[in-house]
């Protein structure tokens, strides 16, 4: 008999994940991802608010979007004050701490600029910053080479087997502490594993690599889009792959999808260690990504500024058997801040404050309850200061570039992307009818720094925030 007033909770975080990966029609081998999708519910049509590691993370911890927890940026690129945590802040471990959870977190932390989980409330933890090292003999490594920059690895194989694995160490860190803590405590527990695969460089395990045939890799719709209707930056970064032949191209989404079978052999350890261990009813389990991969849309290779959904789309599962439906799929937009209101309900705990995110919990119930509520990102360019929003409603997207023309695409016709319609008069209503939605979730969010762009030399948006805002600096004595 189970004494816990709460459930056990299970984060099982990827890096750069393509949600294309987890479709039933994927070429990607995930089994015991499949069988984690038969016993809950798949939200299709996830989002991450940013497509770089440290925003989205510090999202999924906050339930907040980046301009609010203040890590608009990745924590080992710029100086603290282009982007620092928001240091009072609550964070899920921290709620989950005043409810008597014991709290793990082993794998890559890579939210803030501490790097220590335990000012969290994390009572047990180990990350990629705690001088680990994992060997990795590289057989025929591609490089990727530009004159003035250092050669880097884009893909390669290793020789070393998946119990030598980084991904297989952190799984075998959380089983240890999930064992330990419900052996020795009636308190419930939460514990985050989260993997670097299938983040590159795509170097991957000879004997997951081996199940891929990668002459049989189609390459997207997308692939060869040459992106004239596009920003000038996006063109900018496909030179950067200019000398990869397509066979490269399918080399690297082998070894790609050759890590996502390295996560998920590690995801079939721990559900069948819940099993028989007799915790996995009361153990909710959520698999999620933090952004997605590129992975040959539109010829490009990791993520970035380009705002396509192969960044943005994440998978997204939560699995409560018993508790929550089981084997459906939900269309309906989510987000990664909805995680954490969503878990902290089901889990029967009090709500965070000062959040952006909503639970999706009414969506199990109804998927077209929330069809029509639009999802928002953001994006700060890294180090090269790229400023983005991107609002998806309905069947639309649509990105606005302060360093170039905007976007906007049907993605019910145009899944790919590949037709920019920002410029199709057709679609003008459409255009104006989605900035407006940017400049709600601006409003509602406290988006200052797009909000504040009344100065002649930044309007243009389709059209403005619509606020009634006569006192500024830049209008001094202009009303009486």
């Amino acid at each position: 008999m189970n004494n816990k007033i709460h459930p056990n909770i299970l984060f099982l975080i990827t890096d750069q994940q393509q949600q294309s990966t987890i479709n039933d029609d994927s070429p990607c081998m995930m089994p015991n991802v499949d069988s984690l999708k038969k016993s809950g519910v798949t939200f299709v049509n996830a989002r991450t608010v940013n497509a770089i590691c440290s925003p989205a993370r510090a999202s999924l911890m906050t339930a907040r979007l980046p301009h609010n927890h203040g890590m608009v940026d990745n924590s080992h690129c710029v100086e603290p004050f282009r982007a620092d945590f928001v240091k009072d802040q609550n964070t899920v471990s921290r709620q989950l701490k005043s409810h008597g959870y014991n709290l793990g977190y082993f794998g890559k932390w890579h939210v803030e600029r501490s790097d220590d989980p335990g000012i969290f409330g994390f009572n047990e933890y180990s990350t990629e910053y705690h001088g680990l090292e994992f060997r990795r003999t590289i057989k025929n490594p591609r490089k990727v080479n530009q004159r003035g920059y250092n050669e880097r690895v884009l893909y390669g194989v290793h020789s070393e087997p998946v119990t030598e694995t980084e991904e297989y160490y952190f799984y075998s860190r959380g089983i240890e502490f999930i064992d330990s803590a419900s052996k020795n405590s009636d308190e419930p527990w939460c514990t985050f594993i989260s993997t670097n695969a299938p983040h590159d460089p795509y170097i991957a395990p000879q004997e997951m690599f081996d199940l891929y045939d990668p002459l049989k890799i189609e390459l997207p719709e997308s692939f060869g889009d040459t992106m004239e209707d596009k920003p000038a930056i996006y063109r900018r970064l496909k030179n950067v792959w200019k000398d990869l032949s397509k066979e490269d191209y399918q080399n690297a989404i082998a070894c790609y999808y050759a890590n996502c079978s390295l996560v998920d052999s590690q995801v079939g350890r721990i559900l069948k260690y819940l099993d028989e261990s007799g915790q996995r009813e009361n153990t909710m389990i959520i698999f999620l990504s933090d952004h997605g991969d590129m992975l040959g849309g539109h010829g490009l290779l990791c993520k970035g500024v380009p705002a396509f959904d192969e960044s943005y789309r994440i998978p997204l599962i939560l699995s409560w058997p018993g508790q929550i439906p089981e084997n459906e799929v939900r269309n309906s937009y989510t987000s990664i801040i909805d995680i954490v209101p969503t878990v902290l309900e089901l889990a029967g705990c009090k709500a965070m404050k000062r959040i952006d995110g909503k639970s999706m919990v009414p969506i199990f119930e109804k998927d077209d309850i929330l069809k029509e509520k639009p999802v928002y990102a953001e994006f700060f360019g890294q180090r090269l200061s790229y400023s983005q929003r991107i609002t998806w409603k309905g069947p639309y997207k649509y990105i606005f570039n302060g360093f170039d023309f905007d976007e906007l695409y049907n993605l019910e016709k145009d899944p790919g992307e590949i037709k920019n319609l920002i410029d199709d008069k057709a679609y003008d209503s459409v255009k104006i009818m989605m900035a407006r939605e940017m400049w709600n979730k601006a409003r509602e969010s406290g988006d200052n720094s797009l909000l504040e762009t009344e100065y002649f030399m930044y309007r243009f948006a389709p059209v403005g925030p619509e606020l009634e805002k006569k006192n500024s600096i830049y209008n001094r004595g202009a009303y009486s």
